[in-house]
């Protein structure tokens, strides 16, 4: 059986951006989700705190560091993050997740 890493992430959108960034994930890409899968990104989910703008990604996969880099590495990740710059405090979000330490799980 191959070991899962869970890893959970957080970014911060503008608050004047919640609802666009919000519509535009109701319908995301088919060839951006397709990309995610095959680079090894599963059981993905995003949570909001509308509050502050607080994402809170969390995922599951063999290697995240192999699976970063392979999303990186699709033409389609890199017009999907353009897309999606203006609606993050720090630009890019692939660039400002900051991965949180898992330190608990109950399985």
């Amino acid at each position: 059986m191959t070991a899962v890493q869970r890893v959970c992430f957080t970014l911060r959108l503008r608050a004047d951006r919640l609802d666009d960034y919000l519509r535009d994930h109701a319908d995301v890409w088919p060839e951006m989700l397709e990309a995610l899968s095959d680079a090894g990104w599963t059981n993905y989910s995003l949570f909001l705190r509308r509050g502050d703008g607080l994402v809170v990604g969390y995922l599951e996969t063999e290697d995240f560091e192999r699976a970063q880099s392979a999303i990186a590495r699709r033409e389609v990740n890199a017009r999907w993050q353009a897309s999606m710059a203006g609606y993050f405090e720090s630009g890019r979000p692939d660039g400002a997740l900051e991965e949180l330490e898992e330190y608990f799980h109950l399985a």
